[in-house]
């Protein structure tokens, strides 16, 4: 069977018996949120400032958009303090059914809330949102459809006329043979984000690229069992592609955002506090215990700021 990238990827990810629909995350790839707890750790401080921003309402809302085994929510809920606990209106978006072992305080749904009152949070979501692939041709650029079963692949026709406004803007191609992802259907998923946004802030955090700086052959990849594979939309492989976070942010300031940044994991984690600095070599002698804890807890900052690994994530904040 022939479809578009597009259709075949929601068909292997999302349709019945989709690879995300009985699979778990954990499994197949690393995450920063399974990578150490000090990502929640940050993840708090970050909404402890959209609280007081907000001045401290009577319901704050923690929205976490693919919320995989749920783990970011349950270590954060922990870790809030009692008064902030107490306010906390936390929902995790998942298609998946609830895992076992989610606290029942924790509303698990597969859509969105209609109105967001704090912080939503999308770690590694958007490039699982399936899309289109086109190559330029001498005749300009054409769909490249793909074998379901094989993933071998072949010429289409041309992309609709709002995907080719989209590649003139967001990503042109000029030589024959290169080819492109087309970001739209991201960019109306993070709009959707922005458009329950009531008040608050609005996090995405991904595999990016910017403008002037896009991959020639794009970034299609298949992952299972923690290593690359060929993407074949059979779904028995995780399916992704980096995410255009440039043109998802203009996305997000028609759908109201008045406030935009964007900046990489180590930039956003450090500001939050996370700096990966190894304890002081004193602490060995008087606290041994305490000494190996905090040299655990470094290592882990560490990974997640590194700026060749997690660390080089592009992270989008708006608000509004």
């Amino acid at each position: 069977m022939w479809l578009t990238w597009r259709a075949a990827t929601e068909r292997a990810l999302y349709g019945e018996e989709g690879f995300y629909l009985r699979e778990r995350p954990s499994g197949h790839f690393r995450t920063s949120v399974s990578a150490s707890a000090a990502f929640a750790d940050a993840v708090l401080t970050l909404l402890a400032e959209v609280d007081a921003e907000l001045g401290s309402p009577g319901v704050l809302d923690l929205v976490d958009i693919g919320a995989g085994e749920g783990l970011l929510v349950t270590q954060v809920l922990a870790a809030a303090e009692p008064g902030l606990r107490d306010r906390l209106r936390v929902t995790a978006v998942d298609l998946c059914p609830r895992p076992e072992g989610v606290p029942e305080r924790i509303r698990w749904r597969p859509d969105l809330p209609a109105a967001v009152t704090g912080l939503a949070i999308a770690n590694e979501w958007l490039d699982n949102v399936p899309l289109d692939v086109v190559e330029q041709t001498p005749q300009g650029s054409r769909l490249i459809m793909v074998d379901v079963h094989t993933g071998e692949e072949r010429l289409g026709g041309p992309p609709q006329q709002a995907d080719r406004e989209w590649l003139e803007r967001w990503w042109p191609l000029c030589r024959v043979g290169t080819r492109a992802e087309i970001g739209r259907p991201r960019d109306e998923a993070w709009a959707s984000v922005l458009a329950r946004l009531v008040k608050g802030r609005a996090i995405a955090i991904d595999y990016a690229h910017p403008v002037d700086n896009r991959p020639p052959c794009g970034t299609l990849t298949g992952y299972r069992d923690g290593a690359v594979v060929t993407p074949v939309p059979d779904g028995t492989c995780d399916i992704t592609a980096h995410v255009a976070l440039d043109a998802c942010a203009e996305a997000g300031r028609r759908a109201g955002a008045i406030s935009t940044t964007l900046s990489t994991q180590r930039d956003a984690l450090k500001a939050l506090g996370l700096t990966g600095a190894r304890p002081p070599a004193d602490l060995a002698h008087v606290d041994p215990h305490g000494y190996l804890r905090a040299l655990a807890r470094a290592s882990e900052e560490g990974e997640l700021i590194d700026p060749s690994g997690l660390g080089g994530f592009g992270w989008l904040s708006q608000s509004r």
